[in-house]
């Protein structure tokens, strides 16, 4: 896949109108997720991205503790330049979405473990609790 056809991709899931404004979305929320997926999860995503996706992934510092989902989504509003933050949560699923499908099932669930509880709904998947 080229960077263009990411970006397509996202336009189109996330019915953007632009290609501009799809790539936005997708490079702060790369950003962001950057220091939240490491290890040999990090290392296959990157194989699986385009040459600009994976650079911009690979490109930061993993964090020592990740930030929650809300704060994820807060985290990509700031770096649209504070957009509402019903239109953030829009861009980050939309993106993590084709991520997953990117990533395929067992991948996706493996980055998925090593991000805190409430990311599995940002890319398109229930997230099952125990009973209690």
């Amino acid at each position: 896949m080229t960077w263009h056809e990411l970006v397509r991709r996202i336009r189109t899931s996330g019915r953007y109108t632009t290609d501009a404004e799809a790539e936005d979305v997708l490079r702060a929320v790369l950003t962001v997720l950057g220091g939240h997926v490491i290890g040999e999860e990090r290392c296959e995503l990157v194989r699986l991205l385009p040459t600009g996706a994976g650079e911009i992934l690979a490109s930061r510092i993993p964090l020592t503790q990740p930030l929650t989902a809300p704060e994820f989504v807060e985290a990509v509003a700031a770096g649209l330049g504070s957009v509402p933050l019903p239109t953030a949560r829009w861009g980050v699923g939309t993106v993590l979405g084709v991520l997953a499908e990117t990533a395929g099932e067992e991948l996706t669930g493996r980055i998925l473990a090593g991000l805190p509880r409430g990311y599995a709904l940002l890319f398109g998947r229930a997230e099952l609790v125990p009973a209690a």
